[in-house]
């Protein structure tokens, strides 16, 4: 069992908690994600990894509630404990494979869309150990929808903040607020990473595609199973087939067909949409289970 050590509310309805789990928490690098099942009879909840801290044996996750489970989820208090914390799963950031040297080169901004800002934040954090300070725009509709910002502020080079309804920082969305760095402060970035809800992840690939900024963009808001299995998280790279949880969560935002994964997302919903599929993509509908009937 894996035990709640600390719960706070970010929002009304977004939740940040601390869980004891050590394997994680000593294997775990910025970009992969963690199942989580609150009781034996609970969903899976794919989640990406915010925080995790190896001396503590403890793993940081962000959710927001929307379903049941999520529900469930939040009603939990500290000392409580989850039936299952699976992970690490996914790929690593690409950044975390590069050399210090190569990492120096680069001048990163970073696009966070709401929950997204969770999964942004321990890339900023792991750049930051290795002596590199990113920029980074969070961005929300709100000013209550803002969340750790600062936790951001301390890793950091620089927090740009803009509200749909100018509520808290700028007036604008994320996108707004990049061309207003670009074009205003004459800010120069030759490496951008944008996560968030998937529209924004879209607007925000063909905005930097246009600045020339090659981008890397996260998919887990389609993750269903988390293991590849369901087909949920099937998405068109370049043209070719990959599933966010397996291959992902990050693929170049500028190769991604976003408006794809959004339609199969709107199908996935139903059990006919998911037939339907399985008919369409034959041998294609599954990616971890080896393509299995």
């Amino acid at each position: 069992m894996y035990k709640i050590l600390k719960k706070r509310m970010l929002s009304d309805n977004i939740v940040l908690m601390d869980v004891y789990a050590p394997r994680v928490a000593h294997k775990c690098l910025p970009g992969q994600f963690i199942i989580v099942r609150p009781d034996e009879r609970g969903e899976r909840i794919p989640l990406t990894i915010c925080d995790y801290d190896r001396k503590e044996n403890s793993v940081t996750i962000v959710f927001q509630t929307v379903g049941a489970s999520t529900k469930m989820m939040a009603s939990y208090n500290v000392g409580d404990e989850f039936a299952d914390f699976t992970g690490p799963l996914g790929l690593p950031s690409d950044l975390c494979n590069e050399s210090t040297e190569e990492l120096k080169k680069k001048k990163i901004i970073f696009m966070a869309g709401g929950v997204g800002t969770a999964p942004v934040y321990p890339q900023v954090k792991w750049l930051h150990e290795q002596g590199i300070d990113a920029d980074v725009i969070i961005g929300a509709r709100n000013e209550s929808l803002i969340i750790l910002e600062d936790e951001m502020r301390k890793v950091a080079g620089n927090v740009y903040v803009t509200t749909d309804d100018g509520t808290k920082g700028r007036k604008g969305n994320v996108n707004d607020c990049l061309k207003y760095l670009v074009n205003e402060e004459h800010k120069t970035y030759n490496h951008a990473v944008a996560i968030g809800p998937i529209i924004m992840m879209k607007f925000a690939s063909l905005l930097t595609k246009e600045l020339n900024i090659p981008t890397v963009v996260s998919m887990n808001p389609i993750m269903v199973d988390g293991t590849g299995m369901c087909g949920a998280c099937r998405v068109l790279v370049d043209g070719k087939v990959k599933f966010a949880c397996v291959d992902g969560p990050e693929f170049d935002g500028h190769l991604v067909d976003f408006d794809n994964a959004m339609k199969r997302q709107q199908l996935y919903k139903t059990e006919e949409g998911r037939a339907l599929l399985a008919i369409r993509e034959g041998d294609t509908h599954h990616g971890g289970c080896g393509n299995c009937n």
